[in-house]
């Protein structure tokens, strides 16, 4: 890799401006995966139309793998028509739970963090990763509660999911900070934590203080100190994909561009 690979998160705010063709200056875009799954209408053309341009990712907000009862196969039915229409290059979801029986609770929920938990969680993995025909990633999710009776600390929870499942992690800088923060832990040791190879790629965001705890709100720029986590990765990590999200109060294309470029930027001081 020549430069830092970095991309923003597809918002349909930024459809005109998108649609315009004008010059872009990051690398590729991350689709929210149920956006484009049962529409074959605007988002869908979209999407279609950028991925001729541009490699793109699918993240999904909920595959809900650590649910007791599984992933549903009409989910993975439809996500599957849609990454064999778009071909993305990597396909994501979320460590968490979101539902249970039918209800669901749209939230990212944490899991607690046992061995009766990997080993659900990392059937569901193989479940999905054989029917999808291809690895995925898992990201780490912020959170505002622990379990008591977990007896992993987050980051060793992650490396065996990977270790058992071969899936790869989505790294979520800013999630790190803000669980680091609310419970109290260190989060360069998590980075530390994590080898190079597990890693297939970072978010990046940003968070609002709450006054009692932190929220990930992904509704700015992303803090002094997660930029400083990013340091501390890419130095030893240079050719991991790097994207910045932005979901609530979204600025203007250009503005989201410039943030997310900053990653580059920091990329060179050590790689340029």
């Amino acid at each position: 890799m020549s430069d830092c690979f970095v991309g923003v998160g597809l918002r349909t705010v930024h459809y005109p401006h998108i649609s315009s063709k004008p010059k872009i200056r990051i690398k590729w875009f991350e689709a929210v995966s149920e956006n484009y799954m049962d529409t074959k209408g605007r988002p869908f053309e979209v999407l279609t139309s950028l991925r001729r341009d541009f490699p793109v990712a699918l993240h999904g907000v909920s595959m809900s793998i650590g649910s007791a009862s599984g992933v549903s196969q009409s989910y993975l039915a439809k996500l599957k028509e849609l990454i064999n229409h778009i071909d993305p290059f990597i396909v994501s979801d979320h460590l968490c739970w979101a539902h249970f029986g039918n209800v669901s609770y749209n939230d990212l929920l944490p899991l607690p963090l046992t061995d009766e938990t990997l080993s659900l969680v990392v059937n569901h993995i193989d479940f999905v990763q054989s029917y999808l025909g291809r690895h995925l990633l898992f990201e780490n999710v912020s959170s505002y509660l622990t379990f008591k009776h977990s007896t992993y600390t987050e980051w060793d929870f992650l490396k065996e999911v990977v270790r058992r499942s071969g899936c790869k992690l989505l790294l979520d800088i800013n999630n790190i900070y803000v669980n680091a923060s609310n419970h109290r832990f260190d989060g360069c040791e998590f980075i530390d934590a994590i080898p190079n190879d597990y890693i297939g790629q970072v978010h990046m965001a940003g968070f609002t203080d709450m006054g009692t705890y932190y929220f990930d709100t992904h509704s700015k720029e992303v803090s002094d100190p997660v930029w400083n986590m990013y340091h501390r990765l890419i130095q030893r990590h240079p050719t991991v994909p790097v994207l910045l999200e932005w979901d609530e109060d979204i600025p203007s294309f250009e503005k989201l561009e410039n943030e997310a470029l900053k990653a580059a930027t920091i990329w060179s001081s050590y790689h340029g």
